[in-house]
């Protein structure tokens, strides 16, 4: 039986593939050390374990509405309002099975074949392969790292067409840790609106922001603005939910009303319990949140410097989410190594260090290091990384 095209022709997660050969040494009994982790290292904060345990207890485990509870909808509707002062109604609200599952779903209901989506680069490794799934054609922008890894709007014009659907915003990025000022997201706004392009706005990594840097939505920014952009986010990495699988997706009624119908017939409801645990997330303490954003920055600040001093390595320094994506490309060449993709597979063989290859980002020069792990663990893997290029250096 062959399998359909639009399968066949989808790229496998770099992510889980690096792990996936992590794992494996590991469970061979070597001493690994796995950087590649997209999720807080932190268990759920106890008073949404309890919340789920009470819901449980209390038989909320039958069929939810496709689109969400409401009491959760309404909590989501609260949050936009105080963190960003931007109204929302209910019908403006889908909570999905993850934001990965919002960001799928409404491409599905946006795209038509050979819609085209502009991408920036370096990406998360789903954007991508969720547009093509829809029938849509990827169009990349090079975020260059003089430009901290964001694109400008001369580079917006020069891609722009008339098959131009949607343009994603990423911001904190996932893997760059880059976020857009205010200003820049007026300029990539304006141009939006003037070429009537659908914004889809990725913020799940909003509240792990660092050094004063501040996130702004730029559906946050005019009345227009937010009638063109879909918010998609979560409490996956905010409250360290990952796998309780919520996330959601607000804007325009009409699309939100097209996801929902959507979701009725692939998942029928995010999960009961799942959701009830959301609830408790936002209508509970935050002090989890910000002990996490803590724990993060502290983190940050100490490995920094320390990773971009091993040579070959330079480091834009992120912003926000939790990772770092420095350049390899020169340390790949000073070790004997033609690609960085060689570089990481040599590193995770000889010195138990799993990187994620920037080229699953679209960044092949780049490696993406999660900090979402201890400190200690972070310090060994930096000090083997060195010991590594030190040891292989021909040039």
């Amino acid at each position: 039986m062959n399998l359909s095209k639009r399968v066949a022709a989808l790229t496998p997660s770099a992510t889980l593939e690096i792990t996936a050969k992590a794992k494996a040494l590991k469970a061979e009994g070597h001493d690994v050390i796995a950087l590649g982790a997209g999720e807080p290292d932190f268990n759920t904060p106890s008073h949404i374990l309890e919340a789920a345990k009470k819901a449980m207890d209390e038989g909320l485990t039958k069929y939810t509405p496709s689109g969400g509870i409401l009491p959760l909808k309404e909590s989501i509707i609260a949050k936009f309002q105080e963190d960003q002062n931007i109204t929302y109604k209910a019908d403006e609200i889908i909570v999905c099975t993850g934001a990965k599952h919002a960001l799928y779903t409404l491409f599905q209901v946006i795209l038509d074949e050979g819609d085209e989506v502009i991408i920036p680069t370096p990406y998360w490794v789903s954007y991508p392969e969720q547009v093509k799934l829809a029938g849509g054609k990827p169009v990349y922008v090079e975020g260059k790292e003089e430009q901290s890894f964001k694109v400008t709007i001369s580079q917006l014009e020069a891609v722009v067409t008339s098959n131009t659907k949607a343009v994603i915003i990423n911001s904190p990025s996932n893997p760059t840790g880059s976020i857009y000022t205010p200003e820049e997201l007026k300029q990539i706004g304006a141009f939006c609106l003037e070429h009537d392009i659908l914004i889809v706005s990725d913020e799940i990594y909003e509240k792990l922001v660092y050094d004063g840097a501040e996130h702004t939505s730029i559906a946050q920014l005019s009345s227009e603005l937010k009638d063109q952009t879909i918010i998609i986010n979560g409490v996956s990495k905010s409250h360290s939910m990952t796998g309780w699988r919520i996330g959601y997706a607000a804007g325009r009624k009409e699309i939100i009303k097209a996801m929902t119908n959507l979701a009725s017939h692939s998942t029928s409801n995010p999960t009961s319990i799942s959701q009830y645990a959301a609830l408790a997330a936002y209508e509970g303490s935050q002090e989890p949140v910000g002990e996490m954003k803590e724990a993060f920055e502290g983190r940050l600040n100490t490995v920094y410097e320390q990773l971009n001093a091993i040579p070959g390595f330079t480091c834009v320094k992120p912003q926000g989410a939790f990772y770092l994506f420095p350049n390899a490309k020169e340390a790949a060449e000073k070790t004997g190594f033609d690609s960085v993709d060689a570089f990481v597979k040599g590193l995770l063989e000889e010195e138990k260090v799993a990187l994620v290859p920037g080229s699953g980002f679209g960044s092949p020069d780049n490696v993406r290091l999660s900090y979402a792990t201890s400190l200690e663990v972070i310090l060994e893997a930096i000090n083997r990384i060195e010991r590594f290029v030190k040891t292989k250096q021909t040039v």
